[in-house]
C-alpha cells in the first residue's frame, strides 16, 4: 500500500473523524514533545510491530520533519492491517506546530540525545578551534578528535559521545519519568 503525504490541516480533520496518529520517533524525542493523542511506535522497534496497527482505521504517521517517515514509508506500510488510508504528515511535528495546532511539551525531559551530541560536538570543535587560534596550535587536536569521532560514528553506527551522554545524570530515569533513552 502506498503512503501519501497530507498537510497538517487535512490531518487535523481526519484526526477529528477518528484517524489514528502514530509518532515514529525514538522514546527520548517522544517523551520531550508530541502531538496530543499520538501513539508511539518508534522506527527502531518497527520490525517487532508488523501487523499491529488497527484494522479499518485511517492512519497518519509522523516524525519531527517528515524525512524519517518518508524514508521508512515501505516499512511503515508493512505494519498496517488493511487500513482505510495511510498518510505521512507533511513536514512532521514542525509543520504541525507552525500550523498552530497543539503540541504537548514536557520540559522536565532532557532534549533528544542526538541534539545533545550535536551541541557537545559543536561546542568542543568551536572551543578547540578558538583555543588553537588564540592560545596554542596544540588545541587543534580537540576539533580533529571530534571530527574523527563523528566520522567513526557515521561509518560504524557507534557514537562514543552518545554513550557517554546516556550516562549523564539528566538522562537517567527517575521515579517520576516514565521514558528515558
Amino acid at each position: 500500500m502506498p503512503i501519501s503525504t497530507i498537510k497538517p490541516s487535512a490531518a487535523r480533520r481526519l484526526l477529528d473523524d477518528g484517524a489514528l496518529l502514530i509518532d515514529v520517533r525514538e522514546a527520548d524525542e517522544y517523551a520531550r514533545e508530541k502531538i496530543p493523542s499520538a501513539h508511539h511506535m518508534p522506527l527502531s522497534k518497527l520490525d517487532e510491530m508488523n501487523g499491529t496497527v488497527h484494522q479499518g482505521k485511517t492512519v497518519i504517521f509522523y516524525c519531527r520533519s517528515g524525512a524519517r517517515t518518508h524514508a521508512n514509508a515501505p516499512r511503515l506500510a508493512g505494519t498496517l492491517i488493511e487500513p482505510r488510508e495511510a498518510f505521512i504528515l507533511e513536514g512532521g511535528l514542525n509543520a504541525w506546530r507552525r500550523s498552530g495546532f497543539p503540541v504537548v511539551t514536557d520540559r522536565l525531559q532532557p532534549i533528544e540525545l542526538q541534539r545533545q551530541v550535536q551541541i557537545g560536538a559543536g561546542s568542543l570543535a568551536f572551543v578547540g578551534t578558538m583555543l588553537g587560534l588564540l592560545v596554542s596550535p596544540w588545541f587543534f587536536i580537540v576539533p580533529a578528535f571530534v571530527g574523527a569521532g563523528l566520522v567513526t560514528a557515521g561509518a560504524t553506527g557507534f557514537c562514543g559521545m552518545a554513550h557517554l551522554l546516556m550516562r549523564a545524570p539528566w538522562n537517567q530515569a527517575d521515579n517520576n519519568s516514565p521514558v528515558r533513552p
